[in-house]
């Protein structure tokens, strides 16, 4: 072989070589098909949603709200929202198909917060970043948490009682708390019950309440939630002043619990997320009750930070505070919502001025001029 051709042949596999190479490389591709390195240029996006059976507000709220505001700040964005329906290892199969179709950045609503560190590793293996949406993800890996101050959820939903249960300790006759806690494999299952023992804990030191049972609840299944509350009924023979229950899903199921015993509207029943089942229950006094969490600014934060990052652009003022991994030492960059206290006062000036919510929908089966809403 003439030495010319030998090194065309060597550049050829050379080139080849380099090709090879560069296919393998830790990168993805954005919507105009150029390598995309820890999200610059990043046009296609992977939302990973928990679930939908507990809380409604996933797939009514969170999934078209995100949409939304992603394509709003960054036009031409595509958005995959597969969703796991409560199984960490679903999600963990969604994840992996996302990073295989190209997507660049990930939000991800965790269904495990100790599971989705997997998810973290494998989309920085990409060199692709990744948002923990609405939970935490347990990693210092993680690059940034978007979310509402959980801690002040529990302090919002503690203070509700603390200002209001020495009615329901005279009109039953005694001062019993039960408490049903969301899933012990979600972060703000955590944050929501330190914040609100913080301010429980001395009621209960001095003897104003006395609790007599509390339970963390897998998946936050409502169903499981009700047997909850029955099983903690009957081995107190009925005897409740304040259930403390973290969301609208599970107190709907709590207060079923209740009206089993003829107790419905008689105890002090705490929530969240402000779902038209949870209104409708405060309208019919049922709960006392919910935390308003806007979803429409979380979401827009969401966005506003989607594009910052495949603009290159610096993201401090969007991520402006910083949050602890609980089990490591990072401090997450993070967005932090405020949240809103709503009961039967205030309906009509938050989650209905807001257009959270629909009078329409709320006030399906709810007498005329309840909270002054309904029609």
């Amino acid at each position: 072989m003439r030495t010319g051709t030998m090194r065309i042949a060597a550049a050829a596999v050379t080139g080849v070589a380099l090709l090879i190479s560069a296919c393998g490389a830790n990168t993805t591709t954005g919507g105009g098909g150029g390598a995309v390195v820890n999200g610059k240029g990043c046009k296609h996006i992977g939302f990973l949603l928990p679930e939908s059976a507990t809380a409604a507000r996933w797939e009514a709220a969170d999934h078209p709200d995100v949409v939304a505001a992603i394509q709003k700040y960054l036009p031409g964005a595509t958005v995959d929202a597969p969703n796991a329906q409560g199984v960490a290892a679903t999600q963990q199969t969604q994840a992996e198909s996302e990073l295989t179709k190209g997507a660049c950045i990930l939000i991800v609503a965790p269904v495990d917060s100790s599971a989705a560190a997997t998810i973290v590793s494998e989309a920085k293996a990409k060199q692709v970043p990744v948002i923990a949406y609405d939970r935490l993800i347990y990693t210092d890996t993680l690059d940034y948490y978007a979310s509402f101050d959980g801690f002040q959820v529990g302090v919002a939903q503690g203070n509700y009682v603390k200002d209001h249960y020495q009615q329901y300790v005279t009109q039953n006759g005694n001062n019993n708390l039960i408490m049903i806690n969301g899933s012990d494999t979600d972060n703000n299952a955590h944050l929501f019950g330190n914040g609100a023992h913080s301010i429980l804990d001395p009621l209960i030191t001095a003897g104003s309440l006395k609790k007599v049972y509390e339970q963390f609840t897998p998946g936050w299944d409502n169903a499981t939630a009700q047997s909850e509350m029955q099983a903690a009924l009957t081995a107190n023979h009925n005897q409740v002043a304040v259930a403390y229950v973290m969301n609208d899903g599970m107190a709907n199921t709590v207060i079923a619990a209740l009206k089993s015993v003829g107790l419905a509207g008689k105890v002090l029943v705490t929530g969240q997320d402000a779902e038209v089942a949870g209104i409708r229950n405060i309208l019919l006094g049922y709960q006392s009750m919910t935390v308003y969490k806007p979803i429409t600014k979380l979401a827009d934060s969401v966005g506003r930070l989607v594009a910052a990052i495949s603009n290159g652009q610096d993201t401090s003022s969007i991520a402006s505070a910083q949050v602890k991994n609980p089990n490591g030492s990072a401090q997450i960059k993070s967005v932090l919502n405020p949240v809103t206290e709503v009961d039967i006062s205030n309906i009509k000036t938050t989650v209905i001025a807001d257009g959270f919510v629909k009078t329409a929908d709320v006030c399906q089966g709810v007498p005329s001029g309840a909270g002054g809403v309904c029609p």
